[in-house]
């Protein structure tokens, strides 16, 4: 997400930092590619008009103009103007309820609702300990209600059966009183989603909302509708008493309009962004992080998170331990850093999160992508345990029997094997000196096949 306007971001901040000094003329050329920039990015021109004045009436005051480096005080003004445009904290959901607390999703159809609803019911799980139940009352898409089926049994969220010849009122109000009588902390109502605004559509989720009185209304809209996503938030926020926002597919938006867009149409806060179709692939949303992603700063308080949630501890110390016995890495630990990175969102989402990785973000892309990594765990699959260990029998023959078994090249098996040498080595170096010789190794080395540094680097 952002990848355009972070490009052009973060070009016109580094022409500004070459500045011995700022005039009004200097600024007003980085505030035009800045409102240029905007605009590409699909952010609406209300947004972008109130955002462009704000920036100019703080950089041409003393703060700016007086100081020792002005190109670095302007980028933060951007930078504080870019949250405030967003929000300025991450508004978490209101639970303060009688349990089982309600929070009714309400969206397009195609915006990614039915999925939506069952990453927040996860996320509510592990993160806040919840018990949760998930109902739909989509009456109109008999698939719906069993993919709602589905992905509930996948991350273990209670499902409440319900059938298209029922009224959604009734599905909701009978869903509500389980969950009473079962002591379930919250309930996720999925509603049903139209193509476009209609009235009947409104008035039924209308009746929906007055007979289960959600504590939170989310409005779940697809990010790469662009500025289009604002303008329908704003249409239903005057029918329902939304609370918040869920931006979904900001994986697939290079553009970030929606982002920029929502709040300050609507006011109301997007609380959570969505990105592919991983059932954990559901964040808070921190504009501050947000937008030091956009100016190519990197989100740093994220990725660990990301790395203390969901990194496997246990694996990590086993590996540690096993490396300080003098043991050497083998494929069987290989494999198990590409799942840690999959199971971490893979090699792009890290790479977002990364301070200054805005112009090579692309070109690893490229080398290093989801299929990528998950091609490497073909080729290991198809290994025989002794190979997996001792990778240094793997000769001729056994190359084009494992290179056979994945439907890869032996030049892929040949990549591979060149890879887990490299990580050997590399490994090798924190058994003398600590992680920070592995990083000192590490510096400037990019490896055939795999662009970060060192391959995996974990």
């Amino acid at each position: 997400m952002f990848d355009g306007l972070s490009e052009r971001l973060a070009s016109t901040a580094q022409k500004i930092r070459g500045q011995g000094r700022l005039t009004e003329a200097n600024i007003e050329d980085a505030l035009r590619d800045v409102r240029r920039a905007l605009l590409e990015a699909d952010v609406a021109l209300a947004v972008v008009r109130s955002f462009i004045d704000e920036v100019k009436q703080r950089a041409l005051g003393k703060e700016v103009l007086t100081s020792l480096k002005p190109g670095q005080v302007f980028i933060s003004i951007v930078q504080q103007e870019l949250v405030k445009v967003m929000g300025e904290q991450n508004e978490q959901l209101n639970l303060a309820a009688q349990p089982p607390a309600v929070i009714l999703m309400a969206g397009l159809q195609g915006a990614g609702k039915t999925t939506t609803v069952a990453k927040l019911s996860k996320l509510l799980q592990e993160r806040e300990k919840k018990s949760t139940l998930v109902v739909s009352c989509d009456i109109y898409r008999p698939a719906a209600i069993e993919q709602l089926k589905t992905l509930a049994a996948q991350v273990g969220a209670e499902f409440f059966p319900s059938s298209v010849d029922q009224k959604p009122t009734d599905i909701a109000k009978a869903a509500l009183e389980y969950a009473r009588n079962h002591h379930i902390d919250v309930v996720l109502v999925d509603t049903a989603g139209r193509l476009h605004i209609d009235a009947e559509m409104m008035a039924e989720i209308k009746q929906v909302h007055a007979a289960v009185n959600p504590i939170e209304t989310l409005f779940v809209v697809d990010s790469m509708t662009g500025q289009d996503a604002a303008n329908t938030a704003h249409a239903f926020d005057e029918a329902l008493p939304l609370t918040g926002v869920i931006l979904t597919k900001t994986d697939g938006d290079a553009r970030g309009g929606a982002a920029l867009s929502i709040r300050q149409i609507t006011g109301k806060p997007i609380k959570f962004m969505g990105s592919g179709e991983k059932i954990d692939a559901l964040e808070p949303f921190h504009p501050d992080r947000v937008a030091s992603r956009i100016l190519d700063m990197g989100d740093v308080l994220s990725l660990v998170e990301e790395v203390q949630a969901k990194v496997d501890h246990s694996k990590a110390e086993k590996l540690a331990k096993k490396l300080k016995k003098g043991k050497s890495f083998d494929f069987n630990d290989l494999k198990e850093q590409f799942e840690q990175m999959q199971n971490m969102g893979g090699m792009s989402g890290l790479i977002d999160k990364m301070p200054g990785m805005g112009g090579m973000a692309d070109k690893i892309k490229d080398q290093v992508n989801d299929r990528e990594i998950r091609r490497m765990i073909a080729i290991v699959n198809s290994m025989t345990p002794k190979e997996r260990k001792f990778p240094d029998i793997i000769k001729g023959s056994r190359k084009r029997r494992i290179a056979q078994g994945c439907g890869l090249q032996v030049q892929d098996v040949n990549r591979l094997m060149k890879q887990q040498l490299q990580m050997k080595k590399m490994m090798k170096k924190m058994k003398g000196g600590g992680m920070a010789k592995m990083m000192q190794g590490m510096k400037g080395k990019m490896p055939p096949g795999m662009g970060g540094p060192g391959g995996m680097g974990f």
